[in-house]
């Protein structure tokens, strides 16, 4: 039977983030005041092994979803990673296995990655300006490490590429331009994403915001642009194609556009537990009944119930709360389930 949510919305992706650790320090994710040499990561043992994503995954990939992604933190940083690419790839049902990086790791990574069966790769790339992109990973890489990790990918054949570029006002905007046509002439698909007031720990304010029409309007006076139908119903990013053919790029833009009303997304954290919305306040663990001895099927009504009790629509509703709402509430962290 199909699996629905309030909305009707149904479960189609998973998202499963492997680790809350990352060597990057964005400031939109993981600011390095807050995340310092003496914050307490998850240990070890709470960490989900390979087995038990796995098993979960083929559970929740039976209730439909189809699409897996690897996230974190940064996934490259959990151990042999390539190995439980390889356990989600002979999961039967998934028809598309991906993975976001912040490329750091990935020249050491890549072809392990693509033995084991990885399918498609996205690559956080917030600025080409040296000076600004280590500003906005908190001064934890320059270009040329990310630069080599990109390489990489081409090199083991992954094209096109999704380019995650976040975009925050006064910061990175007059390096959007830069950014398209150096990824246009690449054959790689960038997508600008709106900055958002995940979690509680960025300092989010909405005059930070450059909105994705604003963007549109920048890119295409340099490179004239039209809009291009979705390819699939709950795809988050809407696409536009450059007038020339020469490629396309996409905006998601989850604060002036916001797209809950399509959202198929489940989210399991690096311990275990399931979350239905990227600002949810608090998930479901799935680890401890799985470790208490629960079966397949318990375990499956769990995900079913958690599902069909559903009704997230944060992004449609932010514009009605009050900057002291928005602020009380106390929003998963995005590192902690990825973006």
């Amino acid at each position: 039977m199909k699996l629905l949510d309030q909305f009707n919305r149904p479960l189609r992706d998973l998202r499963i983030s492997v680790t809350d650790r990352c060597n990057f320090r964005c400031p939109y994710c993981m600011p390095a005041e807050i995340f310092g040499e003496r914050y307490q990561f998850l240990p070890k043992p709470q960490l989900l092994t390979f087995e038990e994503i796995a098993r979960l995954t083929r559970i929740i990939v039976r209730l439909g979803a189809v699409k897996v992604r690897l996230t974190g933190g940064e996934p490259l940083l959990r151990q042999d990673i390539e190995e439980l690419v390889a356990m989600l790839d002979s999961v039967d049902g998934v028809e598309d296995l991906a993975m976001t990086t912040n490329a750091y790791l990935l020249p050491a990574k890549i072809d392990a990655l693509k033995a084991a069966g990885l399918k498609r790769l996205t690559i956080s790339f917030d600025s080409l300006d040296d000076e600004v992109f280590r500003v906005m990973n908190g001064g934890r890489s320059g270009l040329k490490k990310v630069l080599a990790g990109l390489e990489a990918a081409e090199a083991a054949g992954y094209s096109p590429l999704k380019i995650n570029a976040v975009v925050q006002r006064g910061v990175n905007d007059h390096t959007l331009v830069d950014l398209a046509r150096f990824f246009r002439n690449r054959g790689h698909i960038l997508r600008f994403i709106e900055y958002m007031d995940v979690g509680n720990k960025n300092g989010w304010q909405m005059k930070q915001v450059l909105p994705s029409a604003d963007v549109v309007e920048i890119i295409n006076a340099e490179m004239p642009l039209e809009p291009v139908p979705g390819n699939y119903f709950g795809e988050v990013a809407r696409r536009y194609r450059y007038a020339d053919g020469s490629g396309e790029i996409g905006l998601i833009s989850s604060v002036t556009q916001p797209f809950c009303g399509s959202c198929t997304r489940m989210r399991l954290s690096p311990e275990g537990r399931i979350f239905t919305c990227l600002f949810a306040v608090e998930g479901v663990s799935l680890r401890d009944p799985l470790r208490s001895g629960a079966t397949d099927d318990e375990l499956e009504a769990i995900i079913r119930a958690t599902w069909g009790d559903r009704n997230d629509r944060y992004s449609e509703i932010r514009s009605s709360l009050t900057q002291e709402l928005r602020e009380r509430r106390k929003k998963v962290e995005m590192y902690h389930i990825g973006g």
